[in-house]
């Protein structure tokens, strides 16, 4: 018979997991009956029920194959078909075809983006993500949303919102390395400094959350995207894993 303490140390992330899906689950529901902001916040939850999983698994050291599965499939739900509906209900379901197709390719770049993660989760430095991850997508549209209940007047730019859907879509399905500030020096330096803007944007989007998380999340990638740019030369190459033996293996 496997120890109780131990059989509760598996079963803990993967509750943190399902409640992820959970918050996807329940943000389609709220999304369709109109109640944007809750379906919104929903998702922000979802976010930290994620982070939270899979540090406890390493704190516990219960992670497995099934845990990364379960993992996967939860955020394809919660980052991927929740957001691709949420913004669809608010901003598309009177375009037809464009609409349902822009929501649908956030969709698809988010399972694409978690596949790879998946096909090469032995290959990827923890330093650096390979394209955006596909929370930090879902909290775009999540700030796309909330943005638009404190400035409606965004809902007459429709172009525009088509093609902020359509860039953070592509960023996830990107070769540009977003930083994950695991590993990062400068955190390691100042982390005084570190811990008080933390604690200065939580407080903050508590305070202003219909701003301050698609404003974070903006900020975060346009600053990768210029440190990319800037360092290009030395970065372009990082996630080129082709090996000698690779051209042998091909067959016609």
């Amino acid at each position: 018979m496997l120890n109780t303490p131990r059989r509760l140390a598996f079963f803990l992330p993967n509750t943190f997991t399902a409640l992820n899906m959970a918050c996807g689950f329940f943000s389609i529901i709220l999304g369709w009956k109109g109640e944007f902001y809750q379906a919104s916040m929903i998702l922000v939850l979802g976010a930290i029920f994620d982070s939270v999983d899979g540090r406890v698994a390493r704190m516990t050291g219960t992670q497995s194959a099934f845990g990364e599965q379960f993992d996967s499939i939860s955020d394809v739900v919660s980052f991927g078909v929740a957001p691709a509906f949420l913004v669809y209900n608010k901003f598309f379901n009177d375009l037809g075809r464009i609409g349902l197709i822009t929501s649908f390719i956030f969709l698809l770049c988010g399972a694409l983006r978690l596949a790879r993660f998946n096909a090469n989760i032995d290959k990827v430095s923890s330093e650096y993500f390979q394209g955006l991850p596909i929370p930090s997508g879902a909290l775009a549209m999540v700030g796309l949303t909330l943005f638009s209940s404190v400035v409606p007047e965004i809902m007459d730019f429709r172009p525009l919102i088509i093609g902020y859907v359509l860039f953070y879509s592509f960023l996830m399905i990107s070769n540009i390395p977003f930083n994950s500030f695991k590993k990062s020096e400068w955190v390691r330096k100042h982390k005084k400094r570190v811990l008080f803007i933390i604690f200065s944007i939580i407080i903050l989007t508590f305070l202003y959350e219909e701003i301050m998380i698609g404003g974070v999340i903006l900020v975060y990638v346009l600053g990768s995207l210029a440190y990319f740019f800037k360092n290009k030369g030395a970065m372009e190459d990082m996630f080129n894993w082709k090996s000698e033996h690779d051209d042998d293996d091909h067959v016609d």
